[in-house]
């Protein structure tokens, strides 16, 4: 069973419009909402291929009472601890016309103590309970101790549970130096928290600060895999054309592929690394995030796969 972490989640809010008229008025139909935030993208997208998985999130207020109603009627497997905190909100502004999305996500409250010690008792009670892979994604509330992901990392580790962490910032470099199985940057998020100015070297940082594999969204370049065991060497799987969409779940797809992959112990570049690719290549096309397009049997089909020598 899959394990999804999400220490902020969301209750996201998408609008469909034709353009956004910025500093105008714009008018449109009522949002979807869902239950959201990273770990429950991921959570998603695995429980909607079968694959065994529960989501854990704190929750708090009535978005969190809504958060929790909206989860129950998806069926998705969940373990949601109670806070003070009021849940908060993520806004997606999808416009039809030209394809950009605009995201305005609120900041999460501060947890006190006792609520992140029951945040930690719980993942270590479903870690002892038959957990194959931990994923932990996403920011964090204002006020966390900046040790949380990493120690999720050594509570895997102890238990011989494969981890991967989807964030940034020093949370990303923390969870690279706890020994982090998979870390999951953009190529923005790379380059800021490692000064560099290329994705390899980015990720070579990255490796030789801890982590054991690097999958690195490129935008239009794709999805690019380095792993320590190979230093230098990277694979990569991309569309011949980039895809016009709503972009804000395709890194959680990736997450969620290679979640799925860890737990059937797959290869990483033969397997993991192109599901990757298409199931994040899928999400582009789907208007909320946590879902794949059924046609990413084709997208997988249609990529182009390089393997090279980092330069």
């Amino acid at each position: 069973m899959i394990l999804t972490i999400t220490p902020n989640p969301a209750v996201d809010e998408t609008y469909g419009l034709e353009v956004l008229d910025v500093g105008g008025t714009n008018r449109v139909d009522a949002p979807l909402r869902r239950a959201g935030g990273k770990g429950l993208n991921v959570a998603r997208v695995a429980h909607a291929q079968g694959v065994p998985v529960i989501a854990l999130a704190p929750v708090g207020g009535p978005n969190g009472e809504a958060f929790t109603r909206e989860l129950e009627a998806a069926g998705v497997e969940h373990s949601l601890i109670q806070v003070a905190a009021e849940t908060r909100r993520s806004f997606a502004l999808v416009e039809h016309a030209t394809g950009r999305t605009t995201v305005v996500n609120e900041r999460g409250g501060a947890l006190d103590p006792a609520e992140w010690d029951a945040i930690r008792a719980q993942i270590v009670k479903l870690l002892d309970q038959g957990v194959t892979v931990l994923a932990a994604s996403g920011s964090l509330p204002e006020g966390a101790d900046e040790d949380f992901y990493p120690w999720c990392v050594r509570e895997a580790e102890r238990r011989g549970i494969p981890s991967i962490i989807d964030t940034s910032g020093p949370a990303l470099l923390a969870a690279a130096r706890a020994g982090a199985t998979v870390l999951k940057p953009n190529h923005h998020e790379l380059q800021e928290i490692t000064g560099t100015d290329s994705l390899e070297a980015g990720a070579a940082f990255l490796l030789e600060a801890g982590a054991k594999h690097v999958y690195a969204s490129a935008g239009e370049d794709g999805l690019l895999h380095f792993a320590a065991e190979t230093p230098g060497q990277w694979a990569s799987a991309r569309l011949p054309e980039p895809l016009v969409g709503n972009p804000t779940g395709a890194g959680d797809s990736v997450v969620a592929a290679i979640a799925v992959g860890l737990h059937l112990r797959e290869d990483h570049d033969s397997v993991i690394l192109p599901r990757a690719a298409a199931w994040s290549a899928s999400a582009v096309l789907m208007p909320t995030a946590g879902e794949l397009h059924p046609s990413h049997p084709d997208l997988a089909q249609a990529l182009i796969l390089t393997s090279s020598t980092a330069r």
